[in-house]
């Protein structure tokens, strides 16, 4: 940037900034940003032209540009809050200084396009590219989050696991249900895994077909698979898709699956209550003979 000029945005900063925080207020009712609180939205502000203000100074400075791309990212804000910003604060700057001469000829008018561009198009990329960085690797640590959260194996007694699936299984969630299937039944020494679908929305050919191959992979290192949650519309487009599920146990809650499972396991849920009583009569019965 022109040093002239360069010098006339600092030593005129406070007025710049106090002209773009009013555009940029005005523009707050009509977008976006309505509904953050106004305490929120001038604090981000004022960092946003620091960070602006700050690149004039130092010839950037990659540390504040990276830590308020990461602000707005956290806060959920749009790439465009920072194109619109750095458009205005174009603006306000060019108009700021043009003002401060009374005479104004092409050649000046262009040399101070020219300053201001070669000032803020290099922000522009930077921020851009912090912001897309950074929401790529957020996007991705969320997704890595959501994987290991959306197919647990869960054991709940000896022999006995549990996995619950919630919503839509596609292709990629089905190779992770397949790998947590085998590594958890191996690892907690699985006789009987409970896939439970109770939240998955729809079952159509492709979800019956990586349930199928799910259950197929663990019956072949010898444990049982038990579809549970079969709810009535579920049946009904199973057996309208013409899906053969005869080669695994299918109950429709996870208590009967559960009941199933003990069976499998010789075990059997008995009521205590009753089972006292039954004691107390073999005992009355005894000493009766």
């Amino acid at each position: 940037m022109d040093d002239k000029l360069k010098k006339i945005a600092i030593e005129n900063s406070d007025s710049i900034v106090q002209l773009w925080m009013q555009e940029i207020n005005s523009l707050k009712l009509d977008n976006y940003t309505a509904s953050i609180s106004d305490e929120l939205f001038e604090s981000t502000n004022r960092q946003f032209v620091n960070v602006i203000f700050t690149s004039l100074k130092n010839a950037g400075s990659p540390k504040a540009v990276e830590e308020f791309s990461e602000k707005i990212i956290n806060l959920g804000w749009p790439l465009s809050y920072i194109t619109d910003g750095l458009q205005v604060f174009r603006r306000v700057t060019i108009d700021y200084i043009l003002g401060q001469y009374e005479q104004l000829d092409p050649a000046f008018i262009s040399n101070v396009l020219k300053s201001v561009d070669t000032w803020v198009e290099p922000l522009i990329r930077q921020l851009v590219n912090e912001y897309s960085g950074s929401w790529e690797n957020t996007v991705s640590l969320q997704r890595v989050a959501l994987q290991e959260l959306s197919a647990p194996l869960i054991p709940v007694m000896d022999g006995i696991t549990i996995m619950p699936l919630i919503g839509t299984v596609d292709t990629d969630r089905a190779k992770l249900i397949m790998e947590n299937l085998l590594d958890g039944a191996i690892k907690h020494n699985s006789e009987v895994v409970l896939i439970d679908i109770t939240g998955v929305p729809v079952v159509d050919t492709m979800v019956a077909h990586h349930i199928i191959q799910a259950a197929e992979a663990v019956r072949l290192i010898g444990a049982t698979c038990i579809l549970v949650g079969i709810r009535p519309e579920i049946a009904q487009t199973i057996v309208n898709l013409g899906i053969d599920l005869s080669k695994f146990p299918t109950k429709s809650s996870l208590k009967k699956g559960f009941r199933t499972a003990l069976e499998l396991t010789d075990r059997q849920i008995v009521d205590l209550e009753n089972r006292a009583d039954s004691i107390e009569q073999m005992i009355q019965s005894l000493k009766g003979e």
